[in-house]
């Protein structure tokens, strides 16, 4: 079995910009389907073929078939048969949920590898789970597997460098949460902005819609401006910009281990590339979180205390002190504020 020992996550300040993109950085329709439909029946093997064979993750079953509704029967030239073909592994499937299939062994969600000899399970996969719950964490880099070194790209969901395949099963129980980026952050659908103005729509909103049919849009307006979140191209279009959006599940930690021991596990694995926290000084100057600077300066946190409190709600806030002032860190805004004085300034995590 592969193990998933280390977290490479892209750094939190180089989140994708808010100008419009050209095609050519459009997901192909095979992309697109992939990260609309997690694993559903192939189109492409239903049409007549597949180019990938027996490497492709989506279901090499008759589409009809899964629907109860295949008029050819028995004489069908296509799969009916959830034992056999490139997708047998892939767990059993709901037929009355077919948007949402049930596909895991009866676990939350399973991270799986394919060396086209059959789909392995990736030990620990808790920790892959954590971090692709965070929207702006594009990949995860793990060790330790039957392969070595393995990239996992999240936005596309495939692997890079040695021609493996990778795929997440889900149970059908995953709440899922949509984001999208406003001045280089990720922003939840239906939290306030800055004002303390309420949202003109929710996550679970467009989550409703989605599940109806993933490859429709959902529409909404705002100051009278109309804005269209289009699912196969995982965009939002309005008159002016076009903003990326994404779908990340609320992490669910394994049986036996809560939110506080598996954010403490992830800490504890060997990072090659560490997340540090820093908050910018004087003069643009960008300066680490530690408890002594070699001054009479005293923090009550380090960069490595404050990454902690982050995996666990990276829109959280935490207090700390340096001598006898009280300061407040918000993770979503990325700002430190003195509580005394009210001043502000930029924070921000980078990988060292």
């Amino acid at each position: 079995m592969a193990s998933a020992s280390q977290s490479d996550s892209e750094d939190i300040s180089a989140n994708e910009s808010d100008v419009t993109e050209s095609d050519s950085d459009q997901l192909s329709d095979l992309e697109a389907d992939h990260q609309v439909y997690g694993n559903g029946p192939c189109k492409y093997y239903n049409r007549g073929g597949c180019k990938n064979g027996g490497r492709c993750t989506y279901l090499h079953i008759c589409k009809y078939f899964l629907k109860g509704s295949c008029r050819y029967g028995s004489t069908c030239k296509l799969n009916h048969s959830l034992g056999t073909g490139p997708s047998s592994r892939m767990g059993s499937w709901n037929l009355d949920q077919s948007s949402n299939p049930t596909l895991t062994d009866g676990r939350c969600y399973q991270w799986q590898l394919n060396d086209k000899k059959g789909w392995k399970d990736i030990e620990n996969d808790y920790i892959l789970e954590a971090q692709y719950s965070l929207p702006h964490v594009k990949s995860i880099k793990i060790y330790n597997t039957a392969y070595g070194a393995v990239s996992i790209d999240f936005t596309r969901m495939r692997e890079y460098g040695k021609n493996l395949e990778v795929r997440r099963l889900d149970d059908g129980q995953t709440e899922w949460v949509w984001y999208c980026t406003l001045k280089r952050k990720w922003i939840k659908y239906g939290d306030k902005d800055s004002k303390g103005n309420p949202s003109p729509t929710t996550s679970s909103d467009i989550e409703k819609e989605f599940q109806s049919d993933p490859k429709s849009s959902f529409t909404f307006s705002i100051g009278g401006e109309t804005f269209e979140i289009k699912f196969k191209e995982m965009k939002q279009v309005g008159t002016k910009k076009r903003r990326k959006v994404t779908r990340r599940p609320v992490f669910r930690p394994p049986a036996g281990l809560g939110v506080v021991q598996a954010a403490s596990a992830l800490q504890r694995v060997s990072l090659g590339s560490k997340p540090q926290w820093e908050f910018e000084g004087d003069r643009g100057k960008w300066h680490k979180f530690k408890s002594r600077d070699g001054t009479s300066t005293e923090c009550s946190v380090t960069s490595d205390d404050i990454e902690r409190k982050y995996q666990l709600n990276n829109r959280d806030i935490m207090t700390f002190k340096v001598n006898r002032d009280s300061y407040k860190l918000d993770f979503g805004a990325m700002i430190q504020t003195n509580l005394q004085t009210k001043h502000t300034r930029r924070i921000r995590r980078v990988l060292v």
